[in-house]
């Protein structure tokens, strides 16, 4: 899928985050790991087993909700432990929550590395990736796909 086609809220981000310098990227996402909506104590008490991402480093868990069609994402991970991943799942919820399933499955596959291009975090790639992953089969799910 060309830039062109990508949903509005995915390339707006890219734009913005493709267009900044290494050290605004940075500032950036510390900005973006204190605007993660913390998890609705709803969520709190389920199973987490089906919510976990095991491929990450952290212990990260996704929550999806649909609510009239549209698709909302909350994550449970220790901010402070891993302010990269509380900003990038902050910035990546902006552009898909409370859209349509169709948003979220349009995430282009080189989304991970072009937002993380140039700051050094490659080891961080596998798991933000499988997070993106995740976020699109909730979004399959949500679609009935």
């Amino acid at each position: 899928m060309s830039d062109a086609a990508l949903p509005p809220s995915i390339a707006k981000v890219l734009d913005r985050f493709t267009a900044m310098s290494r050290e605004e990227k940075m500032q950036s996402l510390v900005s973006y790991a204190k605007k993660l909506e913390p998890l609705p104590e709803r969520l709190a008490a389920l199973d987490r087993a089906a919510f976990t991402v095991p491929e990450c480093q952290t212990r990260v868990d996704l929550f999806p909700e649909v609510h009239e069609g549209k698709l909302h994402f909350y994550a449970d991970v220790n901010v402070r432990q891993s302010p990269t991943i509380a900003a990038f799942l902050a910035i990546v919820f902006s552009a898909v929550n409370e859209q349509p399933p169709s948003t979220t499955l349009a995430i282009p596959d080189d989304f991970v590395s072009r937002m993380m291009q140039g700051l050094g975090l490659s080891a961080r790639e596998t798991g933000l990736t499988a997070m993106v992953a995740r976020l699109k089969r909730h979004a399959r799910d949500a679609a009935g796909a």
